[in-house]
C-alpha cells in the first residue's frame, strides 16, 4: 500500500511539473537583417563626408564661404587641401598608402621629425622620431 501511495505522489508532482512548466505565450523572433553583418569594425564603411554633396561648380569662393581658407574646388567638390588624402596640397594629389596629409604635404607620420606620430608634432632638436615616437629608444 505504501508502495502505491509513493507512485500516486510522484506521478501528481510529475503531471504538476508539466502543466505548470508548460508555456503558452508566442515565440517571438527577431527578423534577420537584410544584409549580413560583419563583426569586424574595420569592415565598416566611414560615415559620407556632410558637405561632399556641396557642388562648388569650379568656384573656389564658395568653398571658402563654406568651409574656410584651406578649401577649394576639386572635382566639383569643397575638399580641404591641408588635410585630405586623396587631395593633399593640390587636387588629385594622393599621398601613398601609408602616408597622411599634414598641412598640404604627403608625409610618413612614423619617420617624419616635423609630424612623429601626428600632424605638427615636432621632435625635440637633434632628436629623431621611429614609430611615431620622438626620441624611442
Amino acid at each position: 500500500m505504501k508502495v502505491m501511495q509513493i507512485i500516486f505522489i510522484i506521478t501528481i508532482t510529475v503531471s504538476s511539473t508539466v502543466i505548470t512548466t508548460s508555456s503558452t505565450s508566442p515565440v517571438t523572433t527577431r527578423p534577420s537583417p537584410a544584409r549580413p553583418t560583419s563583426r569586424f569594425l574595420a569592415d565598416k564603411q566611414p560615415l559620407p563626408n556632410p558637405r561632399a554633396a556641396d557642388h562648388c561648380m569650379k568656384d573656389n569662393e564658395i568653398c571658402y564661404l563654406l568651409q574656410g581658407k584651406n578649401s577649394t574646388c576639386c572635382n566639383n567638390k569643397c575638399m580641404d587641401l591641408s588635410e585630405d588624402k586623396h587631395n593633399c596640397g593640390a587636387c588629385n594629389n594622393k599621398c601613398k598608402f601609408t602616408n597622411s596629409c599634414c598641412n598640404g604635404e604627403c608625409v610618413h607620420l612614423a619617420y617624419d621629425k616635423r609630424h612623429c606620430g601626428a600632424c605638427g608634432n615636432k621632435c625635440m632638436p637633434g632628436g629623431y622620431c621611429i614609430y611615431g615616437l620622438c626620441n624611442y629608444a
